[in-house]
C-alpha cells in the first residue's frame, strides 16, 4: 500500500539532496519534503529542528513515516513537535568520527547531536556497513569523555534498532555520456574533494616517481574545491602542464561523465569516506580502482578483485606500478555489474520495503 512519507533534510544540496531527489522520484510511495538551503552547517544542526518542527505544525497533511538526515538534531524535532510518528534516521556522515580541521575545535559536540538524534529515532539506517561499525567504534570514546553517568548502556540499545541500508545513486545516467577509451595513454582520474583528508599528498607523491621513472601517463584532476591554495594541486599542475586534461570541477554533468568515461583508472588514496560516491561512479564508468584498503572501499568490489585493486600505506607506488607495466590486467566488467547494485532502479524497491516495515 502506497505510504505518505515525509524526508526532511535540513541541508539540502550536494548528495543530501541527490539522495532526498533520486529517492523521491523512484519511489513507489508519495515522499514530501522538508527541506532548507545547505549552508551554515553547525547552525543546520545546532537549529534547523526548530525551523523543521515549525513548518512541520503547519503541515495539511499527517504523514505515515518521517525520514530525517543526520543533519538534523531528532530529539529537539520529536520534544519541540510532539509526535508519535514514526521516525526513521539516515546517516549520510557522522560527525563523531567526521575529521575536524584545525580550524573546528569544536570536540563532541555536534558527534553529541548524532548521538542524541539516534536515541530519540525509532530506527537508524547507516549508509555502509563500514559507517556502521565506524559510528559504534567510536560512540563508546565519547561516551567515556564525560565524567559520570556515561550510559554506555545505550550503545547495545542503538544497534539493536540500526541497519545498513546502503546508498542510492543515479548510475545509469551515465550510460547517455558513454565514450571509447584511448589506448594511446593511461589516463589517471582523481575525482575527490581537494581537501586534507583525501590524502591528495600521498597521492601525486606516487605519480611523481612514476614520472620519474619514465611511465607516460595523463591525469584528470575533478573535485569540489574548498580551499584557497589547494598547494598539492597547484604543485602538480606545474609538474605535469598540459599531461592534465581537465584540471578543477567540471562544468556541467555530461563534461563530469565523459571525463570519467575517458579515464582508466581511479585512485583514492583517502582517509575520510563513508561510502564512496566518487568511487562508484568511476567504477561504473569501467575505470579501474586503484583504492587505500580502507573505509568502506572493500565493499565497493568483489573479494577476487582485493589483490589487484586494494593497496596498503606506503605501498601505492609498487601497486599501481604493476598495473602499468601489465602485470595486473583487470577485466572491468565484472566490476561495473557489481557496483550497479547501488542504482536508485535496484535500491528504490529495498527502501521502500525497509519503510513499510516501521509502519
Amino acid at each position: 500500500m502506497k505510504k505518505r512519507i515525509l524526508l526532511i533534510e535540513p541541508y539540502y544540496g550536494g548528495s543530501h539532496q541527490a539522495w532526498t531527489d533520486g529517492y523521491r522520484q523512484h519511489s513507489q510511495h508519495q515522499i514530501e519534503l522538508l527541506t532548507m538551503p545547505a549552508q551554515f552547517w553547525k547552525w543546520r544542526m545546532q537549529g534547523g529542528a526548530v525551523s523543521m518542527a515549525r513548518e512541520f505544525a503547519d503541515l495539511a497533511y499527517r504523514p505515515d513515516l518521517i525520514i530525517a538526515s543526520d543533519m538534523m538534531d531528532v530529539s529537539l524535532f520529536r520534544a519541540m513537535t510532539r509526535t508519535d510518528i514514526p521516525i526513521a534516521l539516515y546517516f549520510h556522515e557522522n560527525q563523531l568520527t567526521y575529521p575536524q580541521n584545525r580550524r573546528q575545535h569544536h570536540g563532541w559536540q555536534y558527534g553529541f547531536i548524532n548521538y542524541a538524534s539516534a536515541l530519540a529515532a525509532d530506527k537508524i539506517f547507516f549508509n555502509s556497513e563500514f559507517h556502521l561499525q565506524n559510528f559504534y567504534e567510536e560512540l563508546p570514546r565519547m561516551l567515556k569523555h564525560f565524567t559520570d553517568y556515561n550510559e554506555l548502556q545505550t550503545i547495545d540499545q542503538l544497534r539493536k534498532k540500526s541497519a545498513v541500508l546502503p546508498l542510492g545513486l543515479d548510475l545509469k545516467r551515465f550510460d547517455a555520456h558513454q565514450i571509447e577509451k584511448s589506448a594511446d595513454m593511461p589516463l589517471i582520474l582523481w575525482n575527490h574533494r581537494w581537501e586534507a583528508d583525501k590524502n591528495p599528498e600521498a597521492f601525486f607523491e606516487a605519480l611523481y616517481q612514476l614520472d620519474s621513472d619514465g611511465f607516460q601517463f595523463e591525469l584528470v584532476l575533478l573535485g569540489e574545491n574548498f580551499r584557497q591554495n589547494p598547494t598539492e594541486f597547484e604543485k602538480a599542475r606545474d609538474h605535469f602542464g598540459d599531461r592534465i586534461l581537465q584540471y578543477g570541477f567540471a562544468d556541467s554533468f555530461e563534461a563530469y561523465a565523459r571525463l570519467l568515461w575517458q579515464s582508466d583508472y581511479v585512485i583514492s588514496t583517502s582517509y575520510q569516506d563513508f561510502f564512496g560516491i566518487s568511487v562508484t561512479e568511476a567504477i561504473y564508468c569501467a575505470c579501474v580502482p586503484i583504492l587505500a584498503n580502507r573505509l568502506n572501499y572493500p565493499y565497493l568490489m568483489p573479494e577476487s578483485y582485493y589483490h589487484d585493486c586494494l593497496f596498503r600505506d606506503g605501498t601505492l607506488y609498487g601497486h599501481f606500478k604493476q598495473h602499468l607495466i601489465g602485470n595486473r590486467p583487470v577485466d572491468t566488467a565484472p566490476l561495473r555489474e557489481y557496483i550497479s547494485q547501488f542504482d536508485w532502479t535496484k535500491i528504490a524497491p529495498l527502501y521502500d520495503a525497509t519503510f513499510e516495515s516501521m509502519l
